[in-house]
């Protein structure tokens, strides 16, 4: 029998239209979906507003739920010492799993808080159960997109041990511009590991090499 997830497949036309479909469009990234598929997760999607400001989770609470950034920007951040280290920074189009153990096993260590309004997608382990009973396809997706995510985190921790913090803010610069106009300096520099003045200090020896 012929795994579907590695079996080559014409890829799927991207949807477009309501923002619930940027769920559908990153799914199908990973493998391709039926109508039927398609029909029960855009009417099964939960979607709710949250202001900025609004902490989604805190160091001890269970992660009782998933989410997927339809608009605006999530920061991650563990607190230590009282002084808060950012992690990591969701915005359109990526999901946000827990990080630390399965949903709802383990109290997390970080905090998650909207750096923005935002617009998120919700899920449950309820509704992990309720989509996989319906379609058992979606388990197979589900694996391969945690993977996915999996690996991009450990090239970016592969990158912030290799790399110096100039390195790392020009790969910034490359693969996530949009930060450096939506993230306050003190926390993008938290999350590059250096001080704030070592930012200002990169971003002006960048600019003289740029402008010279």
């Amino acid at each position: 029998m012929i795994d579907t997830l590695t079996a080559p497949a014409p890829p799927q036309k991207p949807l477009s239209g309501s923002p619930e479909e940027e769920v559908i469009n990153y799914i199908l990234q990973f493998a391709p979906l039926t109508a039927a598929e398609i029909s029960f997760l855009l009417e099964n999607i939960k979607v709710q507003s949250f202001p900025k400001g609004k902490v989604l989770i805190r160091e001890g609470q269970y992660a009782k739920r998933c989410y997927f950034v339809m608009k605006g920007c999530v920061r991650q951040y563990y607190l230590v010492d009282g002084e808060e280290k950012t992690t990591n920074f969701f915005t359109e189009g990526q999901p946000i799993t827990a990080s630390e153990g399965n949903l709802n096993m383990n109290p997390v260590k970080y905090y998650l808080s909207c750096l923005e309004d935002c617009i998120l997608t919700l899920g449950t382990p309820e509704d992990e159960v309720r989509m996989f009973q319906a379609f058992p396809h979606f388990e197979s997706i589900c694996r391969v997109a945690v993977e996915d995510e999996l690996g991009k985190n450990q090239e970016k921790l592969a990158s912030y041990i290799i790399n110096s913090p100039e390195e790392r803010y020009l790969n910034l610069l490359e693969t996530r511009p949009d930060l450096l106009e939506r993230v306050p300096q003190y926390q993008l520099a938290s999350y590059l590991g250096i001080k704030p003045e070592s930012l200002s200090r990169i971003r002006k020896r960048i600019m003289v090499r740029v402008t010279s």
